[in-house]
């Protein structure tokens, strides 16, 4: 069985984290372990998390960062603590479970039933499933993972569902050896180093989502949208320039 440590983000989350959610998921899963990344908070967060760790202290682990990062630092942070252990799977979801824990549960699933190198949540609205998303931020996703999709020469539908997993591998230790160029998106970038580094297309998946929803207190705001989408266009011109070069994150990606 896979060894797997998902990292959860966490700044000023005190008022809507789930203490027994976390644990109740890793309860749900023997080879499963959480990594808590407190990103300098200034509210009562570090003492919650603190308190869920110690009701499971082998399987709940919490990483105190010394100042505010933002989440994309926060997140190749705890992806790098994670790697630095014996983990086969690593991953990471948002600290308002807004991809709920069965849901979680069904992206490990599907990283241990493939060879896939990449699985990744995908928010879509189909008969019979539970998405709940606010309907501008909706389109405006729509329009920012289309564009993402074209930046990168990829068919992904959501660049931007924070539930991620990843198999151990050479190019994911690269795309993690230096600080992400964008707080907002990140998530793009990750898979464009990915790419950069060589690992194939046909190792990444997407897995539609039953139950999603957006969850009241997100940090994300259209200032930070329009920003996200100036990241993406610098995102986009380093990828370029870096499959030209042929590194300096590997040679030009496989599109096979």
């Amino acid at each position: 069985m896979n060894a797997i440590t998902l990292v959860v983000p966490c700044y000023n989350e005190a008022a809507r984290l789930d203490g027994p959610a976390l644990v109740g998921l890793v309860d749900a899963h023997t080879a499963l372990r959480l990594l808590l990344v407190d990103d300098g908070s200034t509210d009562r967060t570090a003492e919650r998390l603190r308190a869920v760790a110690a009701e499971r202290p082998t399987r709940i682990e919490v990483l105190a960062l010394p100042a505010n990062g933002g989440k994309a630092e926060a997140v190749r942070q705890g992806l790098r603590h994670a790697l630095a252990g014996p983990v086969d799977v690593v991953g990471y979801f948002d600290a308002d479970l807004s991809t709920p824990p069965p849901e979680l549960l069904r992206l490990v699933q599907a990283v241990e039933a493939s060879g896939v190198a990449v699985v990744m949540g995908a928010r879509v609205a189909l008969l019979g499933r539970d998405i709940r998303r606010n309907a501008a931020r909706h389109y405006l996703g729509r329009i920012f993972a289309t564009t993402a999709s074209i930046m990168l020469g990829v068919r992904v539908y959501d660049t931007q569902c924070g539930a991620k997993l990843f198999r151990r591998t050479p190019a994911l230790a690269a795309a993690l050896a230096r600080p992400f160029r964008s707080r907002w998106a990140f998530d793009v970038e990750l898979l464009g180093r990915l790419l950069s580094a060589g690992l194939p297309i046909g190792t990444f998946v997407e897995v539609p989502l039953m139950t999603w929803r957006d969850v009241p207190g997100s940090k994300l705001n259209v200032a930070r949208m329009g920003r996200a989408f100036c990241d993406l266009l610098l995102i986009g011109v380093a990828l370029r320039r870096r499959e030209k070069k042929g590194g300096p994150d590997g040679p030009p990606s496989s599109r096979t």
